[in-house]
């Protein structure tokens, strides 16, 4: 069981962001991903959970392959909330599924459900976000800077909450930071991304 990206290129307007990647993540493993701003990490983070189609190659989750506009079991975790969530809708439609234990273990108040996204605080609308993504189907999660506007002790404990979630299911996650601090102290092992 393992989240797989095989080969994978993509380019941009001309400009080559990743060529022949290779990367696997195993079921219940936490790997960092690491490396400079612009280098292609949320690119590689939206073609790892189906939101973009690589040139070439091939991204295979627990040995399927994973195609763009389908469900993915493998689901993103943005670092600016408010772009992940419809600011129209009530936050109680953004987590509709997802099982109150959840909410409730990752911290989410009842009280915040009945507001948009742009009433409720940027680490509160952050715990919403992460719980959309714990959907039952999910088997692998990539954070992409999911705490980089926070102060130490918010991160800390979405973190916390976040992560005893994920080994509670067992599930995969690429975390992504330039925070090196941040990925030894939660990651099995750290990539270099050049």
């Amino acid at each position: 069981m393992s989240l797989n990206a095989e080969n994978v290129s993509f380019g941009f307007h001309g400009r080559q962001l990743m060529t022949d990647v290779n990367l696997t993540i195993e079921a219940g493993e936490i790997v960092g991903l690491q490396g400079y701003s612009g280098a292609g990490k949320t690119t590689l983070a939206r073609i790892l959970t189906g939101q973009l189609r690589p040139d070439s190659g091939r991204v295979l989750i627990d040995g399927e392959s994973v195609r763009p506009g389908a469900y993915c079991p493998a689901q993103l975790i943005q670092q600016h909330p408010d772009r992940a969530i419809d600011p129209r809708w009530r936050l109680s439609k953004v987590v509709e599924g997802v099982d109150p234990a959840i909410l409730e273990r990752l911290g989410v108040e009842r009280e915040w459900l009945t507001r948009r996204a742009q009433e409720v605080s940027g680490g509160q609308l952050q715990r919403i976000n992460i719980a959309r993504a714990m959907d039952t189907r999910t088997r692998y999660l990539v954070a992409d800077e999911i705490t980089t506007m926070m102060d130490g002790l918010l991160q800390a404990d979405i973190w916390r909450s976040l992560l005893d979630e994920a080994h509670r299911r067992g599930l995969g996650m690429l975390v992504i930071s330039h925070d090196m601090d941040l990925l030894r102290r939660i990651c099995g092992r750290i990539v270099q991304w050049d």
